[in-house]
């Protein structure tokens, strides 16, 4: 294997592969996989806008560094790291528009340099075909420009994991230490508990490399320092933590929620319950198509004698599988998405053996059938894309509506709103945000009555539903599907 962080390999890897040099390099080397990172940029903004509002979480993330209202409830499963995200944009200006184009910017450089780490362990056309593939989902096309944790899991998981084989496979690779240790935090710091996961694999293969496991430990300590400090500060411990966590999610434990990710498939951002019907097999497909490719992937590995720069992603997406599809009883797309992004390696790996190998009559056949397929699964993500975007844009029209409603109600900032969806809709009035129970409680009854006699105050119901025992007294409006008792003035 060529060395060096300036090595580009071409032909089929592992054994005889040849450096070019200057700009044939750049052609044959970083040029597709900037092509791919660009390509997936200029998607992003065409197929999901960057005019649509934000979402339940997304809203809660902006809020703890944003102007536009103050910071919402934080409950113990989420991390800070996307609120450092997007502070350069939102900690002055309040436009979602530009937050989206650069989160979007951001994701795309992060898509380039994350499969560039893996430069010298596949060829670059396997590495950009690994990006398209990834790129391609209707979920990281939908969850890349968005304020979200999942997506930048993924991009570290790439780039702890192409750094963790470098370094491991020349110890004299510093950069690739340092890789490894960027890669770890960047997951540590968005989800500490999905950067255990799929550290898992690393550790034990470290264990007899001092300095990469190392590395790869203090890369998952500096990423979940703060989260660590929270707990204790604010949640009465690390494990107390963990445990409130735990309940938040329903209670980790067996639950087989496999069905649950194939309903989701069909765009449902969150399957809670997931009593759906399945959707229809030409959308979950490809579901099934790609164990079978990964498979295929490590056969061609073993056979070609570099069976560990295919095995260890392929444990590493497994691991970080494993909890969303075990122990959590419902879904979210999103959830998967550290584990597509390591798939798509050793799976387009499969995909030039599949094109390349066959001799005789089955030459021409297999690029055939596998172009015709990749075309109809393109375009099963681009469908499902299509109506995902529609309806949560039209859904975060609906709070917006709301929000100038109740201005022109006389609830403005500074205010207080509580009940159904209070996160969203406060946000998008400018209010904050309480609750007296459930997962994001933070306030209580009374603190709610002592706060309703100096700012507004609103408690909110679906339509036609019963206003919480304290505000059965206050006057309702009725609004495009949702229901507002406002409290009596302040005095």
């Amino acid at each position: 294997m060529a060395r060096g962080s300036n090595a580009i390999l071409v032909g089929r890897g592992g054994h005889g592969e040849a450096t070019l040099p200057g700009a044939l390099g750049w052609a044959h080397g970083r040029g597709p996989l900037a092509a791919v990172a660009g390509a997936f940029t200029l998607a992003q903004l065409a197929l999901v806008h960057p005019s649509m509002g934000l979402g339940w979480d997304e809203t809660v993330y902006v809020s703890q560094v944003g102007t536009q209202a103050p910071a919402a409830f934080f409950s113990a499963p989420r991390a800070r790291g996307v609120s450092v995200l997007v502070a350069p944009i939102a900690s002055w200006s309040t436009s979602t528009t530009l937050l989206r184009v650069y989160l979007a910017l951001l994701a795309g450089a992060a898509l380039y340099l994350a499969l560039h780490t893996w430069r010298g362990l596949f060829p670059a056309g396997v590495l950009a075909t690994a990006g398209a593939l990834f790129a391609s989902l209707w979920v990281t096309l939908f969850y890349a420009p968005q304020a979200m944790p999942n997506y930048w899991v993924a991009i570290g998981a790439l780039v702890c994991v192409g750094c963790f084989l470098r370094a491991r496979s020349d110890r004299q690779d510093r950069r690739a230490l340092w890789g490894v240790a960027a890669g770890a935090a960047l997951m540590a710091l968005m989800r500490p508990t999905d950067a255990a996961w799929v550290a898992l694999p690393l550790l034990v293969v470290a264990i007899r490399q001092w300095r990469l496991a190392l590395a790869l430990v203090a890369g998952l300590a500096s990423g979940a320092v703060a989260w660590v400090i929270e707990a204790f500060v604010s949640h009465g411990g690390l494990f107390e933590r963990l445990s409130e966590a735990s309940r938040i999610q329903g209670g980790l434990g067996w639950h087989n929620a496999v069905d649950d990710q194939l309903r989701s498939l069909v765009g449902r951002t969150l399957c809670r319950p997931c009593t759906v019907d399945m959707p229809n097999p030409a959308v979950t497909l490809w579901w099934f198509v790609l164990p079978l490719l990964a498979a295929l992937g490590l056969a061609v590995a073993v056979r070609a004698g570099r069976t560990a720069r295919t095995l260890v992603p392929l444990l590493c997406a497994t691991t970080a599988a494993v909890p969303y599809l075990f122990l959590i009883e419902y879904a979210a797309p999103r959830f998967l998405l550290p584990a597509y992004a390591l798939l798509a390696v050793p799976v387009a790996d499969a995909l030039r053996h599949l094109v390349t190998a066959p001799s005789g009559r089955w030459r021409p056949v297999l690029p055939t059938l596998l172009a015709v397929g990749l075309a109809g699964h393109l375009a099963v993500q681009y469908v499902v894309l299509e109506r995902v975007v529609e309806r949560t844009t039209a859904d975060r029209r609906d709070w917006t509506r709301s929000a100038a409603e109740l201005h022109r109600l006389g609830v403005r900032p500074p205010c207080l709103l509580t009940g159904h969806e209070a996160i969203p809709v406060a946000y998008y009035t400018g209010c904050s945000s309480g609750a007296i129970r459930g997962h994001n409680a933070n306030t209580t009854k009374a603190d709610i009555l002592r706060t309703a006699r100096t700012i507004p105050v609103a408690a909110l119901t679906p339509p036609g539903g019963t206003p919480p025992g304290y505000a059965r007294t206050w006057q309702t409006h009725r609004l495009d599907g949702l229901d507002v008792h406002i409290a009596p003035g302040p005095v």
